[in-house]
């Protein structure tokens, strides 16, 4: 299984990702703005999402919103 972000580049395991657009974080008031960064990522069964963390907490990003940093 091969997971890319919005550019077509493979991701692995403990990468860093940019957010492109600002994103709203369902169940929270969160919302995600442009080029926030997230340092090591950890993927996913499924192939368009990455788990990323905020805080202490943990969300998953689908990586079409998602470009290598």
């Amino acid at each position: 299984m091969t997971v890319k972000d919005s550019n077509g580049n493979p991701l692995n395991e403990g990468d860093s990702v940019l957010v492109i657009k600002d994103l709203k974080v369902k169940g929270s008031s969160l919302t995600l703005k442009r080029g926030k960064t997230f340092k090591n990522i950890h993927l996913t069964d499924n192939e368009e999402e990455v788990e990323c963390r905020e805080g202490k907490s943990t969300i998953v990003l689908k990586t079409c919103f998602l470009k290598k940093a």
